[in-house]
Formats: C-alpha cells, sequence, structure tokens
C-alpha cells in the first residue's frame, strides 16, 4: 500500500526502508494526541481474554459436533459454530483497534461489556458464583474505563488517518 508523506516538511528523502519503520510509530503519537493510558491496555486485554474463552468455547463446541455428539439440528450446530467463530475474531479485532487508539472499537467493546454483563448475572444467581464473578468483575470495570476521559482522548482516532491495515 501508498500512502501520503507523514513528514510535515515534506521532504521525500526518508523513503527507505528504515524511515517507514519509524513512521508509524510516531504517527501513532501524533495522530492520537495523548499517550496510550493504562487503561486502555486493561480494557483490550479484557476483550482479548473475552475473545479467546469465546475461541476455547467454539474449539469445544467443534469437537463435540464432529465427536458425534447428539444435535437437533445438525446445520443448526454449524451456524453456531460459525457465530461463536465470527465473535470470537471480531473481538480480537475490537481489542487490536481499541489498543491502536481508533474510535469505534468503543462501541463494540461497551456492547460486548453488556452481552457479558447479560449472561454473567444470571450465571451467578443460577448457582455458579465464581463463573458468574469471572464474567462480571472483568465487564465492569472494562465499562468503567471506557467512560474515562484518558480513554476517551486516547481512542479518538478516526480510520482515515493511516491506514488501518
Amino acid at each position: 500500500m501508498s500512502r501520503a508523506p507523514e513528514d510535515p516538511s515534506g521532504s521525500s528523502s526518508h523513503d527507505g526502508g528504515s524511515g517507514d519503520a519509524e513512521d508509524p510509530a510516531a504517527a501513532g503519537k501524533v495522530a492520537s494526541g495523548p499517550a496510550r493510558p493504562r487503561a486502555i491496555a486493561v480494557i483490550s486485554a479484557i476483550v482479548a481474554a473475552e475473545a479467546t474463552a469465546l475461541l476455547g468455547a467454539a474449539a469445544w463446541y467443534g469437537f463435540q459436533l464432529v465427536s458425534g455428539a447428539p444435535v437437533m439440528s445438525f446445520w443448526g450446530a454449524v451456524f453456531t459454530l460459525g457465530l461463536l467463530l465470527a465473535f470470537a475474531s471480531w473481538l480480537y479485532a475490537v481489542a487490536v483497534f481499541l489498543f491502536r487508539g481508533f474510535r469505534w472499537p468503543r462501541a463494540g467493546a461497551l456492547v460486548a461489556q453488556l452481552f457479558v454483563l447479560t449472561i454473567g448475572f444470571p450465571t451467578l444467581t443460577g448457582g455458579l458464583p465464581v463463573a458468574g464473578a469471572a464474567m462480571l468483575v472483568p465487564a465492569a470495570a472494562a465499562i468503567v474505563l471506557l467512560f474515562d476521559k484518558r480513554v476517551i482522548g486516547f481512542a479518538s482516532r478516526a480510520a482515515s488517518d493511516p491506514p488501518a491495515l
């Protein structure tokens, strides 16, 4: 991919491989404004851990499906497996792009945490307090941290600054 030079002076003498390696790090700090707050790393880690848990659940579900566990509808089970994999990959994308400081993952992370709360609270009150607390505590922490002014200030980069991929 080609992109416009990010050097404000407009000099094109840094078109070598070493100049491109330094520009994204510097451009990330310049484009995002303030330094990355620790809360961003915490939220990204929580979301990535949730994605990993979903990936593990998908692997277990897929193993059960292949090993011949009884299901009402085979294609319905395949669809559920696809949904688990898609949601896990979406959560990984949210974690990575939130860590980079983009604006859109904040909403995705909030929605994911609300989903976790809707599953975690009945789990907590339904007789599995450790599993419920393991879902509720990180989700509540992520929701509180998502509304911190430093997180909002850092995660305000639009997707059009430098290319995302």
